[in-house]
């Protein structure tokens, strides 16, 4: 039984008190799963009519009677077959078919919990007493499918938070109702970054020209970086043999996110989950010397995963995606310096970001376990070496880290970018693995100093992670509120009156010439209309074109979220502002 702290033990225990008041209020629902989750509880329930969101509320009152009456959690133990032959009786078939398993994996005996006349299969713990059960709140609604497989009937799932007190309870909806004002896939819609169609597919999002301007900028600021740092970006196809894969071993492991194979001639395909096998096979393209290396292979590289489609979410759960990859072929003794110039990379694109090391992001040491041969490869010496490396890198560089076990892949150890999302959650972005397993399998070498033949370390490592989840995170950081040089739009021309159309234009043309990204309004509205128009669209210069303007050949800028206008000619403006971009502030 895991190990619950008092206040996961309170959200567990909340989750009964709701199903409680379901049953309560519909004793003809049949229950799934109940779990406590990140900030809270959600329980899935099989309605025989659906219920909305205005139904939550009913379900608190209810769920409010039955924490008064200071009900017991108490636990009885039954046998497997006493336990099915009770949810039959009670007609609850999901319970039924969660004991059956249990029965199968060779469990004797199983728990329940009673909480006043409700019983549920559960393994604990709980509360003693419902009295003891804090501030809570139904937060949503939301379809999930039974054991999360599309096949399974799709079960009505209730989302709760449970608190210690109101002042916690206050707060944490505070935040979330901040989190819901940046969702991306809200402000991806208000400000035409990206659209979704039915008709192309699920967790296939489609990015407009303002959304393909902003992933263009990131991939530029990355691409130029990371040449500037002695990468090589090369291009490899989005498809392979499935040989490759299984060759690399990835084919084992991830084959239930891969696409199907595509038979195609004599040979079998399939689209790629990962990009490290192309580069390997770039390698060995060539005899390779300890004078070559380290060899740093880049690629702004499409990759393809099937995730199901209850996770998937606007950008950042997709079906195909973009990742920032590399890969770098070292020789052993360099692997730690090479390590730490990744992190340095990582360090200053965050920055760039607007994020700050420590607050906004740290690093997760993630770590095999030597013991479970199915999940990672077997040699224990190469696991310690690999190990000690990464966590002496991080300690010497004064990285903010902490350790995790097995979350390792199945040919290294990693460092995981954990970056906090606007709830302050941590969510892993990206990573920086160390692979001992690879080079083997790829009979990856080079010559070293006496002329033998040596296999490398590959370092699999992105700088900014998957360009689709980036965006996303982006535009809830800032709110869609983006600094000047990630701004899809960065100028808003706003002719006062139709006559100034002409010099508008005139002016648009100057500002594309110096780099930056402008449009015209030329909709026939007034100024202020105009005005408030681009401030939806969190535009962050505004150039109010008029009579005067026009005659001194001039242009009245006013900045985001500023009443002031500020009087510069053409030319200043544009210094000023290629001045803003370069500077990245």
């Amino acid at each position: 039984m895991k190990n619950y702290s008092q206040l996961e033990k309170m959200r567990h225990s909340t989750a009964h008190l709701l199903a409680a008041a379901v049953l309560e209020l519909w004793p003809d629902t049949k229950l799934g799963i109940g779990p406590v989750i990140e900030d809270g509880f959600y329980y899935d329930f099989d309605f025989e009519k659906a219920i909305t969101e205005s139904d939550l509320e009913k379900i608190e009152k209810k769920m409010l009677d039955i924490k008064k009456r200071n009900l017991n959690f108490t636990r009885a133990e039954k046998t497997v077959t006493e336990a099915i032959k009770f949810n039959e009786k009670i007609s609850q078939p999901y319970k039924v078919e969660l004991t059956k398993e249990l029965k199968d994996k060779g469990e004797k005996k199983v728990s329940f919990y009673e909480t006043g006349n409700f019983i549920d299969l559960c393994e604990g713990p709980h509360l003693e007493n419902s009295k003891q059960i804090g501030s809570f709140k139904l937060t949503s609604l939301a379809g999930a499918y039974w054991r999360g497989n599309e096949k399974n009937k799709q079960l009505t799932r209730v989302y709760g938070t449970v608190w210690t007190d109101d002042k916690e309870l206050k707060a944490y909806l505070t935040r979330l109702q901040e989190a819901k004002k940046r969702d991306h896939r809200l402000l991806g819609k208000e400000l035409g970054l990206f659209v979704n169609s039915d008709l192309v597919g699920k967790g296939l999002p489609m990015l407009t020209g303002k959304g393909a301007t902003l992933r263009r900028v990131l991939e530029r600021f990355i691409v130029d970086e990371e040449i500037k740092r002695g990468y090589e970006h090369v291009l490899t196809p989005p498809l392979a043999k499935v040989e490759l894969y299984k060759t690399s071993g990835h084919y084992p492991y991830y084959k239930e996110t891969m696409y199907p194979v595509m038979k195609v001639d004599e040979e079998e395909l399939i689209l790629r989950p990962m990009t490290c096998p192309h580069h390997f096979m770039l390698y060995k393209a060539g005899l390779r010397s300890y004078r070559d290396l380290p060899l740093r292979l880049a690629e702004i590289s499409p990759q393809f995963r099937y995730e199901k489609s209850g996770e998937l979410s606007g950008l950042m759960r997709v079906r195909t995606f973009t990742l920032s990859d590399a890969h770098i072929f070292v020789a052993p003794e360099g692997a730690k310096n090479e390590i730490k110039k990744v992190l340095d990379l990582i360090d200053f694109v965050n920055s760039t970001l607007g994020l700050e090391k420590g607050k906004d992001y740290r690093y997760r040491l993630s770590l095999g376990d030597r013991g479970e041969e199915s999940k990672y490869f077997k040699d224990d010496v190469a696991w310690e070496k690999a190990e000690k490396t990464l966590r002496e890198v991080l300690q010497e560089t004064k990285a903010p880290f902490f350790e995790a076990e097995n979350e390792a892949a199945f040919y290294g150890p990693k460092i995981d970018v954990q970056i906090k999302n606007v709830l302050g959650k941590e969510e892993t972005a990206f990573t920086v693995q160390y692979d001992f397993v690879m080079p083997r399998r790829f009979n990856l070498e080079y010559i070293d100093e006496k002329g033998k033949a040596q296999q490398p370390i590959v370092i699999h490592r992105s700088s900014v992670g998957a360009l689709e989840r980036t965006m996303a995170f982006l535009i809830e950081h800032y709110g869609g509120d983006f600094p000047l040089w990630l701004a899809p739009i960065q100028v808003e021309l706003i002719p006062i009156a139709e006559r100034h159309l002409e010099y508008a234009e005139k002016v648009k043309g100057h500002l594309q010439d110096s780099s930056l990204r402008v449009e015209v309004n030329s909709k026939n509205e007034t100024m202020q209309a105009k005005i408030r128009e681009a401030e939806l669209q969190k535009i962050p210069y505004l150039f109010v074109l008029g009579d005067r303007e026009q005659a001194q050949q001039t242009v009245s800028v006013r900045s985001k979220g500023s009443k002031e206008l500020k009087v510069l000619t053409i030319s200043e403006a544009a210094t000023q502002l290629q001045k803003e971009v370069s500077e990245r502030k």
